[in-house]
């Protein structure tokens, strides 16, 4: 059953498979952050999604006593199929405010979605209600659209008029679509710098974006925005802080959709969003956190985080989480021309092997239990992958998926906190995609501030085996600040691994353009993000030919 207004959420509550493991964390919650048993209470319930008594009985705003713009956090779209599209806003007239400065109140909202940018020609239209007990986001799963369509969309709340957004339907199933371009992005830290890319791929001509994590970071950001080093504000101190409870992770997602290019970047293109860890913290791994902390205590936290990623992201109501579980791996299709198998590798992996500091591959890093997608997941992805008519297979996820030495040694140390701390988990996606006979498969990463562009192996010890797809790595917005062309382990790391065929440090996007013959992708740099301001340009292209995998100079 749905709340009124299509929005698609779901008043039954399904058990997590950690309550039990949260109804522990209880008393911690308690004595730790909450000052009340009432509000302790009302934390375990919202864990565990058992409603709070009054859930959704918030009394009724009237919109038309909105006095201030509540459509400060922008309008986005997100995971086009051929009939429908997911629309999203969030009402917050005082977005640096907990409540986002509507109280516990619910709030009437219009939509409408239209084929032209002034809204002559409306196609859809209706009403759905904001609630406080989901940070008065909104979300509208649009049916009944015309596949292979660009749409326009826009809220109404009283007298405020949301910002247009514009979007697109995927090709219809079975459809032998020529072309898709897309751009992906990952790794935003706000206090690292200016969204400068996000500005300039607002203006890109592309079907949709692909944002690979690190979204949103939980560290704390001062009241000069950090490297932005603002004079012209001063930040609240509530963002001095690092992100803890739902309303720590609700207003950080306030203070990054207050930047206007991440909003413009939102409202021109479609986005396809996955989470990597700083949504929640620093390199996690399943039910275990970086400072040791109770499971229990780290999965509270993690489902205050993964709630609002849910609320401030377009994701439909399949993504809702239940307590600190949720399901965001995912398939979508483009035609007959694409396949994306959304992948999540943080919620259900390994802790990460030695302690998480950069090792050589050993018996604890090689251990065959060890995986980095979960079985669930993995056996998902392996079974798609063999019914797939796909030409292109695109595996969009977060972590390095090739093999990425960081020394020259025999044994040289590895990440262990990429696939390289996985190997047999990487090597069963391996086999699954060769007995599957993936013939074009592509792996776009995020996570690294950094570009790479990597042939796939068979073996990447031996250079002279078959190369069985590419992987692009995008850079970040801003993470790591301004970043260099040649970081100093730029030598280093192409003489180790002599299937990296690209390495760039500066900030950027990847943008690709897959067709029936070949696959482009144009790395696309930016040289300096603690100013606004820099201008765009491509550092290297790429091309895989279908049937032929492997990178070739454009």
């Amino acid at each position: 059953m749905a709340l009124p207004g299509r929005t698609g959420l779901p008043l039954e509550h399904a058990f997590s498979p950690h309550d039990a493991e949260l109804r522990t964390a209880a008393p911690h919650l308690a004595r730790r952050r909450f000052l009340t048993l009432t509000a302790a209470a009302a934390a375990l319930a919202f864990t565990t999604n058992l409603p709070a008594r009054g859930a959704f009985a918030a009394p009724r705003l009237e919109a038309a006593r909105i006095t201030e713009d509540p459509f400060t956090l922008g309008v986005a779209s997100g995971d086009p199929l051929p009939e429908s599209v997911l629309i999203w806003t969030r009402l917050a007239p005082a977005p640096f405010e907990a409540d986002g400065g509507l109280g516990q109140q619910r709030v009437e909202v219009d939509w409408e979605v239209a084929l032209d940018e002034y809204f002559f020609l409306t196609v859809q239209s209706g009403t759905v209600t904001a609630y406080p007990e989901y940070g008065h986001s909104v979300r509208v799963d649009v049916q009944g659209l015309e596949p292979g369509t660009p749409y326009y969309y826009r809220f109404r709340t009283g007298t405020w008029i949301s910002p247009a957004g514009r979007t697109r339907t995927a090709p219809p199933a079975g459809d032998d679509t020529a072309s898709l371009r897309l751009a992906a992005v990952a790794c935003q830290a706000y206090h690292d710098g200016y969204y400068t890319v996000h500005r300039h791929l607002a203006q890109e001509d592309v079907d949709v974006v692909f944002h690979l994590g690190d979204y949103l970071y939980e560290y704390a950001v001062n009241s000069a925005g950090g490297a932005r080093n603002y004079t012209d504000r001063v930040l609240p101190e509530v963002f001095n802080r690092e992100t803890m409870t739902l309303a720590d992770y609700r207003l950080r997602y306030a203070l990054y959709k207050s930047d206007p290019d991440l909003r413009a970047v939102h409202a021109a293109h479609p986005f396809v969003v996955a989470w990597d860890d700083h949504e929640t913290e620093n390199n996690y791994a399943g039910a275990v956190d970086e400072n040791g902390s109770a499971p229990e205590q780290f999965l509270v936290r993690r489902a205050a985080a993964y709630r609002a990623y849910w609320e401030n992201q377009p994701l439909r109501a399949a993504q809702l989480p239940q307590g600190p579980d949720a399901r965001l791996y995912r398939r979508l299709h483009w035609g007959t021309l694409a396949q994306f198998d959304v992948l999540d590798t943080r919620q259900y992996r390994s802790d990460q092997a030695y302690g998480d500091t950069p090792h050589a591959p050993g018996p604890e890093s090689d251990d065959p239990a060890r995986t980095m997608t979960g079985d669930a997941q993995e056996r998902w992805l392996i079974d798609g992958w063999a019914a797939s008519s796909a030409l292109w297979n695109v595996m969009p996820q977060q972590v390095c998926f090739s093999q990425r030495k960081l020394d020259l040694n025999a044994e040289a140390k590895m990440s262990m906190d990429a696939w390289d701390g996985y190997r047999a988990c990487r090597g069963r996606l391996v086999a699954g995609a060769k007995a599957a006979g993936v013939a074009n498969w592509l792996v776009l990463t995020g996570d690294v501030h950094v570009g790479y562009a990597f042939d796939i192996k068979d073996d990447f010890d031996d250079p002279a085996s078959a190369t069985l797809g590419t992987e692009f790595t995008c850079t970040s917005v801003a993470s790591g600040r301004d970043g260099v062309e040649r970081p100093a382990n730029w030598d280093t790391y192409l003489r180790a691994n002599p299937h990296m065929k690209f390495y760039d440090g500066r900030r950027g996007y990847v943008r690709v353009e897959l067709g029936r013959q070949d696959a482009r992708a144009d790395f696309r740099t930016v040289p300096i993000v603690t100013t606004p301001g820099a201008a765009v340009s491509t550092a290297a292209s790429f091309v895989t030919e279908v049937g032929a995998p492997g990178l070739q100079p454009a």
